[in-house]
């Protein structure tokens, strides 16, 4: 995350949070933030500098005035205008983050080699708040290269259940015996 990402992000948080719409308005940025990683080339002009800030703006009110929140299209033009549209990504994690502090969310990432069905989810959910006392917002990554097991990463952490480190641990206790 980025200064730029931090305090613009925080400032709409802030805001949002004042105005009793920081659930609605997280939810649009995700949204936008999802469509904007998959259509890159949006970002692009809306940073681009053969067009003038006034037809930037014309873009984002033509795209977005009946879509989104009038908030989040003012922050889009200020970002706009201020040339930190592609920081747009990171003012959204800064957001987030705000947000789940605020609600006492802690977002993990369960990365399995198949993907966990919901009654999995559900328990392994259950069993985290238990353990935390934090509301869990659970993401599911699959990744074969894990063989089997579990791995969680939140809150900077890592603890990997997963066949792949089992291997990894065996193999290193191998290569540090003397024969």
């Amino acid at each position: 995350m980025t200064e730029i990402g931090t305090i613009y992000g925080g400032a709409l948080y802030d805001l949002a949070e004042a105005e009793g719409l920081s659930a609605e308005i997280l939810h649009q940025l995700q949204v936008l933030n999802k469509s904007f990683s998959q259509e890159p080339s949006y970002l692009s002009l809306l940073a681009a500098h053969r067009l003038s800030k006034e037809e930037r703006c014309k873009i984002l009110d033509d795209s977005f005035a009946t879509q989104v929140h009038p908030y989040v299209l003012n922050f889009l033009k200020i970002l706009t205008q201020k040339g930190y549209v592609r920081q747009f990504s990171n003012c959204c994690t800064a957001y987030e983050t705000r947000y789940n502090e605020a609600n006492n969310i802690l977002p993990v990432t369960a990365v399995t080699a198949v993907a966990l069905d919901a009654g999995q989810i559900k328990r392994l959910t259950e069993k985290l708040e238990a353990r935390t006392g934090k509301a869990i917002a659970l993401t599911n990554r699959v990744d074969a290269d894990v063989l089997g097991g579990i791995r969680l990463d939140f809150d900077g952490k890592c603890l990997d259940d997963t066949v792949t480190h089992r291997l990894e641990s065996v193999r290193t206790l191998l290569n540090n015996t003397i024969l």
